[in-house]
């Protein structure tokens, strides 16, 4: 596993447990960051956590609009953390083609989820993969 798909499933596992907890993600994330009970954390996962929860209004907002039939309350806790995670990557970071965004949530559904939730992942960023040219342009 690359350096940044790990940094990728410490995120979600970061956001994943914060959502449990009613924690704020950073204040999370700054617990860990230079404590000497846990592994370094990895720069890219504090870029992911942080701008997951700078822009998490609108990609919750999105994902209520595509997530077809499925409110946030009603979808399981990882799943939305990899969809919030692969939506922030999907529309703001410029580094992480649509594809690759796309592809490392799907993964990461595999390895942290049900059977039934890569091809949810995939179906709701796919849906908005499809018009993110057009909402990059209104961010």
């Amino acid at each position: 596993m690359g350096a940044r798909s790990k940094a990728r499933k410490r995120a979600v596992d970061l956001l994943f447990e914060a959502a449990v907890r009613g924690a704020d993600p950073v204040t999370l994330l700054a617990d860990r960051v230079g404590s000497p009970d846990v592994p370094p954390v990895n720069d890219y996962t504090i870029t992911l956590v942080e701008g997951v929860t700078a822009h998490r209004n609108r990609i919750d907002e999105l994902l209520t609009e595509h997530a077809e039939g499925w409110s946030l309350a009603r979808m399981p806790a990882v799943d939305l953390a990899v969809l919030r995670l692969g939506l922030y990557e999907l529309l703001w970071a410029q580094d992480v083609p649509d594809a690759v965004a796309i592809d490392e949530a799907v993964q990461l559904a595999k390895s942290l989820s049900t059977d039934d939730s890569p091809r949810f992942v995939n179906g709701v960023l796919g849906r908005i993969g499809g018009i993110a040219d057009r909402l990059r342009a209104t961010l």
